[in-house]
């Protein structure tokens, strides 16, 4: 039997001021046969994927936005996202190898041509990223799995001859751009910072204005089976995951296919990575999972695009929709984009705005919370690592549910309105029903004990 029969019910809503806002609990009475209408059922002997977590990006843009406000608005935000008891208690994480869109210029670690990278030098991180990092590491209490993408090689060991615009890793380059991974975690973790995982390109289909490389699925698949996978092995990182693709989910299954049906290549892939760009196809997550179910689907990035918008609430929404869909089609993982940015939605060296889930003006010093980061928290701040996702039901697809049961045995339902109108629901699971509602444009997170 459970402890007890009340249910913890925690509140976003656009039209009122809750902010991850305990409301009165609800209460389980004994289910009749008479319950059949606005049912949500729980079935927690239907479980399904596990939860490694939720977090977002360090940039160089993040990083530095956070230098230039005051060290105590600077520790807020890190409390604000990375401790459990006060914060969103972040525990899964990326950052960039080399430059990205997000960072002040293009750098390599690697400047000039040299396939023996003697040169190698990751001085550029010390300065904001690794001291963001570290202290965000602090902040959980080191339970920060970290994993780093590339956007693009250097220069030199590229088609085009520059990081940015897309182009290709030259042939004559495999071999030490395989190598460079290698120096990449064996020096972040000289600093103290462990590398979880890596995938092999950012965007590996995409043309960009800033730092891109671009792999046929065939070429990715190459690499890692004839150089990367063997070059992690030989430095004894095999333990490191790898993750291909990296990019939307319009055309995850076909990555997928040509990746994961090379025996010799599959043996290094932990699983495939995925952004949110080109639409929902949730479905298309589910048709990886069902071909190869020994394959882990990461969400790896997500952002509002075109700069910041202060007070929108259709943002918050979108990031709770994705999250939830992504959830029931087997992700495993969720990671959003820049944990912070500036005022203009920046720096960013090519002009390419975004908004993010926490806004540090740096003129003024303010620090402004977006509705992405309140329905961010309602997922990641109860269901935590290790969680099992289980059986959920609806009545009405005008509701948005998933649900997750942790290794404490608490389980968290997470419902989403995302329509104007006040929708009541009967919460039904192994006996007992409780009534509830929520608001138009609200979220809520309900917790209760498991049998």
């Amino acid at each position: 039997m459970r402890d007890n029969n009340k249910i913890r019910r925690i509140q976003t809503a656009r039209d009122t001021g809750d902010r991850l806002a305990e409301l009165q609990p609800l209460v389980f009475r004994p289910d009749s046969e008479e319950v059949e209408m606005q049912v949500i059922n729980v079935y927690e002997d239907l479980e399904y994927q596990t939860i490694m977590g939720f977090g977002g990006a360090f940039t160089e843009a993040s990083a530095v936005t956070l230098q230039k406000i005051s060290a105590e608005k600077r520790q807020e935000i890190m409390r604000a996202y990375f401790d459990r008891q006060h914060g969103l208690g972040y525990t899964l994480c990326r950052t960039h190898i080399n430059s990205c869109d997000f960072s002040l210029g293009n750098y390599a670690y690697v400047e000039r041509e040299d396939p023996e990278l003697a040169q190698f030098d990751i001085s550029r991180d010390r300065e904001a990223l690794m001291p963001c990092i570290q202290e965000a590491a602090r902040q959980a209490e080191g339970q920060l799995a970290l994993y780093a993408s590339p956007w693009s090689p250097p220069g030199w060991m590229k088609t085009t001859g520059m990081m940015n615009g897309g182009g290709k890793l030259k042939r004559e380059y495999y071999d030490a751009w395989a190598r460079y991974y290698v120096k990449y975690i064996q020096a972040y973790e000289e600093e103290g910072i462990p590398i979880w995982g890596i995938t092999v390109q950012n965007e590996a289909k995409a043309v960009q204005t800033w730092d891109s490389c671009v792999y046929t699925a065939e070429e990715e698949k190459d690499f890692v089976r004839d150089y990367l996978g063997p070059a992690l092995e030989a430095a004894g990182l095999s333990h490191v995951k790898v993750m291909i693709w990296d990019h939307n989910k319009e055309r995850i299954y076909e990555r997928a296919k040509i990746a994961f049906e090379d025996a010799a290549a599959s043996k290094y892939i932990w699983g495939i990575a995925f952004h949110w760009y080109s639409g929902d196809h949730f479905e298309a997550l589910s048709a990886v999972r069902d071909k190869y179910p020994d394959k882990r689907l990461l969400f790896t990035e997500g952002c509002q695009e075109g700069g910041v918008r202060l007070g929108a609430w259709h943002t918050g929404e979108r990031y709770a929709h994705d999250m939830i869909g992504n959830l029931n089609h087997w992700t495993s993982g969720w990671t959003d984009w820049n944990l912070v940015l500036d005022e203009t939605g920046g720096p960013n060296h090519v002009g390419n705005f975004c908004d993010a889930p926490v806004i540090a003006n740096t003129k003024t010093g303010e620090v402004h919370y977006e509705s992405s980061y309140y329905y961010i928290g309602h997922f990641s701040k109860y269901i935590r690592p290790g969680a099992a996702r289980i059986g959920c039901t609806k009545y009405t697809d005008k509701l948005e549910t998933t649900a997750f049961k942790n290794s404490d045995g608490t389980i968290a339902l997470v419902i989403l309105n995302r329509t104007d109108d006040n929708l009541s629901y009967c919460l039904r699971y192994n006996g007992d029903v409780a009534e509830g509602s929520i608001p138009g444009h609200a979220i809520q997170t309900l917790l209760f004990h498991g049998s």
